[in-house]
């Protein structure tokens, strides 16, 4: 493949944006070619783009897992130490099953929390694409496309309803 440009499009609303992310797809661009730069929260499905793949669901599952078998100990230590106190029960039932729910889900916020930060890849300090525009509400497009094909992109992404059209360069924030 010839070498390869890097180009952004900024939008001025979602719905040419939208449009802009099919016509890429439909020029041949693969997903992971694209990028959408957003103020604003924007999900895949409102692009039509195929939805992202985490571990933060799995990890949140094996912290839940955790803290509830954390809870099992300490519910059933007193049987390590056994201390009869008269008519009560060695492991009292009430307060043993809000240990567990306590225990289960502070395993579940934790390892979310951990999942959600490790997943982010959050801080990043290399140089980002980054526009000016973008705080101003509007939707931008990064994409890598053949260099011998810039125009044939530009041209598509101002059919498409870019205001602007240009190379984009790493600034550091």
């Amino acid at each position: 493949m010839a070498d390869t440009v890097s180009l952004l499009a900024v939008f001025p609303d979602l719905e040419p944006a939208a449009d802009a992310i099919d016509k890429l797809r439909s020029l041949g661009l693969a997903h992971d070619q694209m990028n959408v730069i957003s103020g604003i929260p924007v999900t895949e499905a409102m692009l039509g783009r195929p939805s992202q793949w985490t571990n933060v669901p799995r990890l949140a599952l094996g912290g839940a897992i955790g803290g509830f078998l954390v809870g099992l100990f300490l519910v059933f230590t007193p049987l390590l130490y056994f201390v009869p106190v008269g008519g009560q029960p060695i492991i009292p039932g009430p307060p043993s099953v809000v240990l567990l729910f306590e225990l289960t889900m502070l395993g579940l916020l934790i390892s979310t929390f951990l999942g959600v930060f490790l997943d982010s890849t959050f801080p990043s300090y290399r140089p980002m694409q980054y526009v000016p525009e973008i705080s101003d509400g509007k939707i931008a497009v990064f994409f890598n496309c053949p260099e011998d094909e810039r125009e044939r992109y530009t041209q598509a992404m101002t059919d498409s309803g870019a205001e602007t059209v240009k190379e984009a360069e790493a600034q550091q924030l």
